[in-house]
Order: structure tokens, then sequence, then C-alpha cells
């Protein structure tokens, strides 16, 4: 099995065209917002051949065709018309996101369903007082959450983004004296939300900063005898290296920056 952000929307044939195209905008802002800018597009639709294999009538499907093709045309995506990759219930589009070496991951989907509101006898109220078909729109954002994921940790190849990342900050002790300045300054990232770990043990700094990095954690707090006395923490961070004593409340407001602007920057 697996979990999906499933929608469907309810709406009538005139607005079919501004749902698709909310649908998109909102897929294009959340997947850029993870970092994804470059996808492939599919526009799967009938087998003009083969009407006898779907649901609907061959006007509902010209229809719902022509629109999933003007919103892509509208939110500036391009896309490959499949011919008979529709599925039986109406057509659909599919995006395909591009990691960060070249593999494509199938997530997000738009599709019409022509079958179940017909078996369901969904119907609406015109403003004329007739009854009318109602059309439904089933969406997926994130598709299978599980394989949304999936392709983060390919695509990041496990160093993720700060707000991202599961540990975001590390505190490495120099020596077992300064064992208490670590925890405390773990405490005082902990208290004000971040995701951090103390690294206590008695091992030499070097092995904790690789290990750190290994582990990529986006910011290490190496703390000594010096930081302990001035109350700073020297900051390192796991692409750009050392970046000097930092005052732990101004690395914090730095933190909480980046984290607030979902920055992609590591």
């Amino acid at each position: 099995g697996f979990t999906q952000d499933d929608a469907h929307i309810f709406c009538t044939r005139d607005q079919i065209l501004e749902e698709i195209v909310g649908v998109i905008d909102l897929t294009k802002s959340l997947l850029s917002v993870f970092g994804y800018t470059d996808y492939e597009v599919d526009l799967s639709v009938r087998d003009p051949e083969h009407p006898e294999r779907y649901a609907g009538g061959a006007e509902d499907w010209e229809r719902a065709e022509e629109s999933l093709r003007q919103a892509l045309e509208r939110t500036g995506l391009p896309a490959r018309r499949m011919p008979g990759e529709a599925v039986f219930y109406g057509p659909k589009i599919d995006i395909r996101m591009r990691d960060a070496i070249g593999r494509t991951w199938q997530c997000p989907t738009v599709q019409f369903d022509f079958n179940l509101p017909r078996r369901l006898d969904v119907t609406y109220t015109s403003p004329e007082g007739r009854e009318e078909p109602v059309v439904m729109i089933h969406r997926a954002i994130f598709g299978s959450l599980e394989r949304f994921f999936g392709g983060l940790v390919e695509h990041y190849g496990g160093a993720f983004p700060v707000w991202l990342a599961p540990v975001q900050t590390i505190v490495l002790s120099i020596t077992d004296r300064t064992r208490d300045y670590a925890r405390q300054v773990g405490n005082t990232l902990r208290g004000e939300g971040i995701r951090v770990e103390v690294d206590d043990r008695n091992e030499k700094i070097g092995q904790k900063i690789r290990q750190a990095q290994m582990r990529k954690i986006p910011f290490m707090l190496v703390v000594g005898d010096r930081e302990e006395r001035e109350a700073t923490v020297s900051v390192r961070n796991r692409a750009r290296g050392d970046l000097g004593g930092f005052q732990l409340s101004e690395f914090l407001s730095h933190l909480r920056e980046l984290i607030d602007a979902r920055a992609l920057a590591p």
C-alpha cells in the first residue's frame, strides 16, 4: 500500500478550465518549495479508434482533453500528447519531476473521472432549475508520499536544505571540560524548536566533524574552552566549511531565517 494526498473537485462544465489551472499552479508552487523546477509532463488522452474502452461520451472526452491542453498552455507547461494512455474513466495530466542526476519521478497527477459521478448519480441544480451532471476532477499533488520523499532523498543525495534536514544542527564538544556547555547550547536550540543533537563523546574533534559531515548535517557548532569563556559557538557549514565564531543568538537568528524562508542553499 501507499499514502496519497487524494482529493476530488466537483464542478460545472464552465468551471473546468479554471479549476485545472488552479491545480497546476498549486502543483508548480509546491514543487518549487522542495527544489523541483525541472519536470516532464504527459497529457494522456484516449485512443480514438477504440471509444468502447472508455467511460463517458465523445463530447465529454473532447471537452476534457481540450481543457487539459488549454490549462497546460496557460500555465506554461509543454507536454507530450500520449494517445491511448488515458485511464478508462478519463484523460489525465502526469507530471514527472527530474532529480539532480536526471531521473524522473512521476508523482503529481490531474485526472477526469467520468465514471463515478454517473454511477453515483451525482448532479447539481443549475440556475435554471435543471438537474445537471457534475464534472469530477481527481488530483494528487504529491501523489504517492512514499515515492515523493524517496525522490527527495535521491534529489538531494541526503544533503537536505536546513529546513528539511532531520537534524539541522549538531553541537560538538572539543573536550570533556566543555561537555556541560555543549549540552547547554543544545538545550537552548532545542527550546527554540531546532532539531539538534549534541555529540559530547570522548573523541577527537576531527573525528566528530568528519562523522557529522558524512551524516550531511547542515550546521556543526564546535565548542571548546574559548567558546565557553566567551559564550560563543564556532560554526561550520557542511558545504562552506568554517564560518567563524558567533554569539549563539546571532547564529540562531541566521538559522531561523533559513528555515522560515525554506532556503534551498546548504
